[in-house]
């Protein structure tokens, strides 16, 4: 399966919202919003737990609609800001402070991306 990259660099396929929508597993959505609740201390609902792909038609985990890099990418027309021009803006050094892997991804994609 070929992975799906989020504007940020996270793999979507990885994510267990996204996990939980394609399998339409209830009891996946009701164990991600307990984990989510307990790690993040924002309450999450099973109902919450829905999510097609950050960059993709269809549902959306509820802060994916709102986010910021998300928008911006998506206003530039761009699959994920390993293609922008100003790659990397400082919402994403901020961002990836905390999830350094996904800085990892996009600086690959980046690297493809200057050789093609």
């Amino acid at each position: 399966m070929e992975r799906m990259i989020s504007a940020c660099g996270l793999i979507c396929n990885d994510c267990l919202a996204y996990k939980a929508t394609q399998a339409d597993d209830d009891s996946l959505r009701e164990k991600t919003a307990q984990f989510w609740t307990s790690i993040y201390g924002v309450s999450h609902k099973k109902e919450d737990i829905n999510c097609d792909g950050c960059m993709n038609d269809g549902k959306k985990f509820g802060h994916c609609l709102e986010c910021e890099i998300r928008l911006c990418a998506i206003k530039k027309g761009y699959k994920n800001c390993a293609q922008c021009e100003l790659y990397p803006c400082e919402d994403l050094v901020k961002f990836h402070e905390n999830v350094p892997m996904a800085k990892l991804i996009l600086d690959d994609l980046r690297k493809q991306y200057e050789t093609n």
